[in-house]
């Protein structure tokens, strides 16, 4: 404090722990809670559409192209559309939406390919991701404005 006194609640560590808790408990519950059910999505997705033994990792490229695109529509609706909760972003574009893309199975996925002597279809996986994720994003932020630009005129 600037007159040299002391408060309690927020100039001691326990009373600083007990602030950030309120205000960021809610936060972090909200993307575990978000990403579990997006996470389990992509594993009902993997068990629906089963990659054989040395075949291309469609479905993972699929998932993680499918939920750019959703980031994209999500992203512009709450910030052009839309004054969500202050909670909804991090439950949703955070949680269900980060748990359900999974780049990192993405990068399995190429080291898998290029162990089992597919080099080619590794470096396809590679860079077609990376490619296809950023154009679903870009195209569902467009068509998302023109969509909501089509509406308001």
């Amino acid at each position: 404090m600037v007159d040299g006194s002391m408060d309690p609640e927020t100039d001691s560590v326990p009373g600083l722990w007990r602030v950030r808790l309120r205000t960021q408990g809610p936060v972090v519950g909200v993307v575990a809670l978000g990403g579990a059910l997006g996470a389990s999505v992509r594993y009902g997705a993997s068990l629906v559409w089963p990659v054989g033994d040395g075949g291309f990792p469609w479905t993972t490229l699929g998932v993680n192209v499918v939920g750019c695109a959703v980031i994209g529509v999500f992203m512009v609706v709450i910030t052009d559309a839309w004054a969500a909760h202050r909670l909804v972003r991090p439950f949703f574009g955070t949680g269900v939406l980060g748990g359900f893309t999974t780049f990192s199975t993405y990068a399995v996925d190429v080291q898998r390919l290029i162990a089992d002597g597919r080099a080619l279809a590794g470096l396809v996986c590679l860079g077609l991701t990376p490619l296809a994720a950023l154009a679903a994003v870009w195209i569902a932020v467009w068509l998302t404005r023109r969509a909501l630009a089509w509406r308001h005129a």
